[in-house]
């Protein structure tokens, strides 16, 4: 998956979503909103992060030699 193509930013956003009511819904404390979007947001970050590093390694011409 390219990284910030547009099945990367529908599945961010859907992760947001997912993230941010899941938080949001079941959270009775007073910051419930900023608790919500932080965790909505670091879910986003990691996702990206994550498919950055998965991406990285797909096409190298070089790989490492004599890895044992």
């Amino acid at each position: 998956m390219k990284l910030f193509g547009k099945n990367h930013i529908i599945i961010s956003l859907i992760t947001f979503v997912i993230l941010f009511l899941m938080n949001y819904i079941g959270n009775d404390l007073p910051d419930k909103l900023e608790r919500a979007l932080m965790t909505a947001f670091a879910g986003v970050i990691g996702l990206s992060l994550g498919l950055f590093i998965l991406n990285k390694g797909k096409n190298d011409k070089n790989p490492p030699q004599n890895f044992d």
